[in-house]
């Protein structure tokens, strides 16, 4: 474990984690969360929902990448 004075940013991990939920949860069920809180079906728009979801993961990634570099990598 790398020694640091900082608190870890555990706010990324947080949100990396949310976003890869909405990812896994709307791929199972063919809802995806949309802005302001519009829903979006594999059913009615298969091609906005794919691309809900795959920003979802895209998002998730990054964001858990994102605490991983800081933890581990960066100073």
């Amino acid at each position: 474990m790398p020694h640091s004075d900082l608190k870890p940013p555990y706010g990324l991990l947080i949100g990396g984690v949310f976003f890869l939920f909405l990812a896994v949860r709307g791929t199972c069920t063919g809802e995806a969360w949309a802005y302001l809180g519009q829903v979006v079906y594999r059913d009615e728009e298969p091609k906005k929902f794919w691309w809900l979801i795959a920003s979802h993961y895209l998002v998730g990634l990054f964001l858990i990448g994102h605490f991983l570099y800081k933890v581990y990598l960066s100073g």
